[in-house]
């Protein structure tokens, strides 16, 4: 089997995780606080280097290229445009940090502040989620106390009540775990951001981080890619039952 028909095989496969990942991206691209994800491409090397039977460099008919494959998904956190709702309870964090949330017994991040109420007065995510204040107890506002606002350092205030909502970090972006729903599930424990570097906004939500025009690019790279490739094959294919024929009738 001719090593180069292996070698378009897994590059059409690269690619093809590559266009779920930016087909995922722009099916995300009304979701708020959603995280664009990224297809991490890495060069192979060949098989016989692969099982040990050669090195690296040695200049052998062995050492040559061995395609593609991809590494890893890794998510892009920079941060999404803001937009205003004028809500009261949709925020948005311009600066860094998540807030924390809890679904079932798990405490979990999320960007997307584009929380609700339920009939008992408790601060949810979309999917019903409580939402955490400082001490991780689930945020309450009673709307019999009258209206409530969300300052800038991220306090509700209502009154005779005010709370503070739980704004984390984690140590490391690489520490965060993508689970579904917009939600993050941390390896390690995060720390409260400092109350001097909490920034909130209020009346605003952070959109999604996907550029459409950009991913679309991209979407048509890798479906043409994936195109070559299996032509690649078909090339490849039809040189080698050629061949086999000529073999045959001699």
């Amino acid at each position: 089997m001719p090593y180069g028909l292996y070698l378009s095989a897994e590059g059409a496969q690269a690619q093809t995780t590559r266009l779920e990942v930016l087909a995922n991206n722009l099916a995300n691209v009304d979701t708020v606080g959603f995280k664009r994800q990224l297809a991490v491409f890495q060069s192979r090397y060949a098989e016989a280097i692969r099982h040990g039977l050669d090195q690296p460099g040695s200049g052998s008919v062995n050492d040559v290229g061995g395609g593609v494959m991809v590494r890893q998904t890794k998510t892009d956190f920079s941060p999404g445009p803001m937009k205003r709702t004028e809500s009261p309870t949709d925020v948005a964090l311009p600066g860094e940090g998540f807030f924390l949330v809890r679904k079932g017994e798990q405490d979990l991040l999320t960007r997307a502040g584009n929380f609700r109420l339920t009939e008992q007065g408790e601060l949810v995510t979309q999917q019903g989620h409580a939402v955490l204040g400082e001490g991780g107890a689930p945020i309450v506002i009673d709307p019999r106390n009258g209206p409530f606002e969300v300052t800038a350092s991220g306090t509700i205030r209502q009154p005779g009540a005010v709370q503070n909502l739980a704004i984390v970090r984690p140590a490391s972006p690489g520490d965060l775990v993508r689970i579904g729903e917009n939600l993050f599930r941390p390896l390690a424990e995060p720390e409260p951001v400092p109350a001097a570097q909490r920034r909130v906004a209020g009346g605003y939500v952070e959109t999604s981080g996907v550029q459409p025009a950009r991913e679309m690019v991209r979407l048509i790279e890798a479906s043409r890619a994936i195109e070559s490739n299996l032509s690649m094959m078909q090339a490849q294919d039809q040189m080698l039952s050629g061949l086999v024929n000529r073999v045959m009738r001699s």
